[in-house]
């Protein structure tokens, strides 16, 4: 079953049908049962605008979750970017073909780990994959007969160094993996669904104006919009553009 979550533009319209629908049950169906006493409207007050504080300060913390999570995608983007780069230039430590036989393995390997973060399609995602894994088998086969013939200082650096462009590739996979719990998505919209139950119900200009019970449900849905586009790595408007790893290329190519 595919995460609805990574699908900001569907997490807006349900949240917005699902939150407008309980401000309408709020308004008819419940103060129909019962109607609100004015000499209960003040505690009611309270208690609403209690729940209301306790939704944004979910949606705030949860902002505050995505947007470090999108930080940290950044972050390992430009750390992925400066392994390979240092990677490529100590290759000038092994012998000539080898040296030649890495670079061109490197060169490969940027060009897919470009590929990863600006292609969208699922199938395309899993041949990106299956591709970075070989060309990883490829550079360590590349590096690992000279290590083990020359067991020298410079050659440990560049082992070392092939070692971090490696680690650099699992550490954005586990970022990019690392999102907003369901349990949080949940527990906002069970909040956000009592916080406009209780709007509809206290609302008394409901028949006047049925329009203003549009406007809660709209401003909550957007933030969990933004919340969802932040935190959904490849949908959405708002991605990591691997400016770090373009300018590497184009510098590799150059040189």
């Amino acid at each position: 079953m595919p995460d609805i979550t990574q699908y900001p533009l569907l997490v807006f319209a349900l949240s917005f049908i699902g939150l407008w629908l309980s401000a309408r049950i709020g308004a008819s169906f419940l103060r129909r049962k019962r109607n609100l006493e004015e000499g209960m409207r003040e505690d009611f007050g309270v208690i609403l605008a209690a729940t209301l504080t306790l939704l944004a300060l979910l949606i705030g913390f949860s902002f505050s979750m995505a947007t470090s999570r999108y930080d940290q995608r950044k972050n390992y983007e430009e750390e992925e970017a400066n392994a390979i780069g240092t990677e490529y230039v100590r290759a000038d430590l092994l012998p000539a073909a080898d040296a030649q036989k890495v670079r061109v393995l490197l060169r490969s390997y940027l060009d897919q780990r470009i590929l990863l973060y600006t292609t969208r399609g699922e199938q395309q995602i899993s041949q990106i994959n299956t591709r970075t894994a070989q060309l990883q088998t490829e550079l360590w086969s590349a590096v690992l007969p000279t290590a083990a013939a020359q067991p020298t200082p410079p050659i440990a650096l560049v082992v070392s160094g092939m070692n971090d462009v490696l680690n650099s590739q699992g550490y954005t996979q586990a970022a990019w993996w690392n999102r907003i719990p369901t349990a949080a998505w949940g527990l906002m919209a069970a909040i956000g669904i009592c916080c406009n139950l209780l709007v509809g119900y206290g609302s008394r200009s409901i028949t006047a104006e049925p329009k203003l019970l549009l406007v809660l449900p709209f401003l909550v849905s957007i933030a969990f919009l933004l919340i969802a586009d932040i935190d959904s790595p490849r949908h959405g408007l708002i991605h990591v553009i691997p400016e770090n790893l373009i300018s590497l290329a184009e510098s590799l190519r150059a040189h």
